[in-house]
């Protein structure tokens, strides 16, 4: 018996499926002859195919009648597929290509998070890392002003196979937000879930490419959004924006809880103090403590974790944002020395940047990596 014998039965077995032969199909592949012991391949379209074992049998039941009973074909019958499930398609990672996933977070609104986060995303930049920053606030999305691109449009690209969300950059800094999806002058009035697929989307949906830092600007407090940010992707670490103010500490306190809470365990960073003090500009050698003085300081040191850095309140940086420039941008590599010529804001935003990356190295040094939080009720 050679394989020409054995092509020849399978020609007489119909496929019911449209009829023709498993031949005429192209189904037989890669047939073997061991002396008495005959096995070959035969391939379906996908998994789900109903006939898969009725097949299988007829093709054993034809080789045995057409050479009689001395061969071995039972058991020596392989299945594959052209088309794999969904459920056993190998899974594209999440953010396969970014290497640290850093979420900026506050207790509360109005302590100045999402001003942080789009200057550290601009600081890092500065530096010469590939960086990615994600708007996750689904509900009062802020990115697009502070970069000034509020009215750019949202573009498309092929990327193995898969058509993808191009994130805009500027600054260079690869930037996505809820913003750029909604009209900006209506409210979101989305439930939870939709809130939640909608961020899952912009993460899993959009081609964000090589990163060493994807930075998630997180909506205040403690909710759903978290959970589903924690369920998306390991983060590496978080920052906690507070300001001074005894409010904000309490609230900071409840969001340091969260991450640290053993379902989550989330490491934390350190804690930035935003609206340190207040220097006027015509008298930039004062420092007036209006929301308090070291209540960030006294936290970080109460809870254990890192004060990374202490930022004015300098009417500068709110405008810097208003107008699409934050104010890391002075600090551009390559064009200042040591932060000459810059300011103590600029100055404050890129030391934070270098706080964030030498936090970073020391919890991957130390710590394993951070793993997708699994919740079950």
């Amino acid at each position: 018996m050679g394989s020409d014998d054995i092509i020849r039965i399978l020609s007489t077995v119909r496929y019911p499926g449209n009829g023709k032969s498993l031949v005429e199909n192209n189904m037989v592949k890669d047939i073997e002859i061991d002396g008495r012991k005959v096995g070959f391949t035969l391939e379906f379209d996908k998994e789900t195919n109903p006939f898969v074992k009725s097949v299988v049998r007829m093709a054993e039941t034809a080789i045995e009648q057409g050479e009689g009973h001395d061969v071995e074909v039972k058991g020596n019958i392989k299945v594959k597929y052209r088309q794999q499930s969904a459920a056993s398609a190998p899974v594209r990672p999440v953010l396969p290509g970014v290497k640290n996933i850093i979420g900026i977070s506050s207790g509360k609104g109005g302590v100045g998070k999402s001003t942080v986060a789009a200057n550290v995303a601009v600081a890092l930049a500065n530096k010469g890392y590939k960086v990615g920053l994600l708007d996750a606030d689904i509900f009062g999305p802020s990115m697009p002003r502070m970069f000034g691109v509020e009215d750019e449009p949202i573009y498309m690209i092929n990327r193995e196979g898969k058509d993808w969300i191009e994130p805009i950059e500027k600054y260079g800094v690869k930037m996505l937000s809820i913003g750029f999806l909604v009209d900006k002058n209506n409210a979101v009035l989305w439930r939870g879930s939709m809130a939640s697929n909608a961020l899952k989307q912009l993460i899993t949906d959009a081609w964000w490419g090589e990163l060493d830092y994807f930075l998630i600007d997180m909506p205040p407090g403690t909710s759903d959004i978290h959970l589903t940010l924690v369920q998306t992707v390991p983060i590496t670490g978080v920052v906690i924006v507070t300001t001074p103010q005894e409010v904000a500490l309490a609230d900071a306190r409840k969001g340091i809880a969260m991450f640290k809470e053993e379902k989550i365990n989330v490491p934390v960073l350190g804690i930035v103090e935003n609206m340190a003090w207040f220097i006027p500009a015509e008298h930039p050698e004062e420092k007036y403590y209006l929301f308090g003085k070291g209540g960030g300081e006294a936290l970080a040191k109460k809870l254990g974790v890192n004060l990374l850095v202490q930022i004015p309140l300098v009417a500068g940086i709110c405008e810097d944002v208003d107008n699409g420039n934050p104010t890391a941008i002075e600090m551009k590599k390559g064009e200042r020395e040591e932060g000459e010529g810059c300011s103590a804001e600029a100055i404050a935003f890129d030391l934070l940047a270098d706080k964030i990356v030498k936090e970073c190295d020391t919890r991957n040094r130390e710590l394993p990596p951070t793993q997708k939080v699994e919740i079950t009720r």
